[in-house]
């Protein structure tokens, strides 16, 4: 359910914030509940991101002998020497 929002910010802020959202497509008013959204989900006690962590876990099977430090190394290079 969404409902009206009054905020009072800078005009110059206003405008360039319209020229970017007009620009990437989107509106005003989803930037800004983007922006909030993404706000409270960085609050959220560790518990609850602990809970989603534990949700996915087991979701991805490797193999036995993988190795997570050479598959870093090996993603790393190919990103930055290729």
């Amino acid at each position: 359910m969404s409902k009206k929002l009054t905020l009072n910010v800078d005009e110059r802020i206003i405008e360039k914030a319209k020229a970017y959202a007009h620009q990437t497509g989107r509106s005003l008013s989803g930037l800004v509940e983007n922006y909030l959204r993404d706000l409270v989900a960085r609050e959220q006690p560790s518990s609850l991101i602990d809970e989603k962590i534990s949700r996915l876990s087991g979701k991805i099977k490797l193999p036995e002998n993988f190795n997570e430090e050479e598959a870093l190394r090996s993603s790393l290079e190919e990103k930055h020497l290729k």
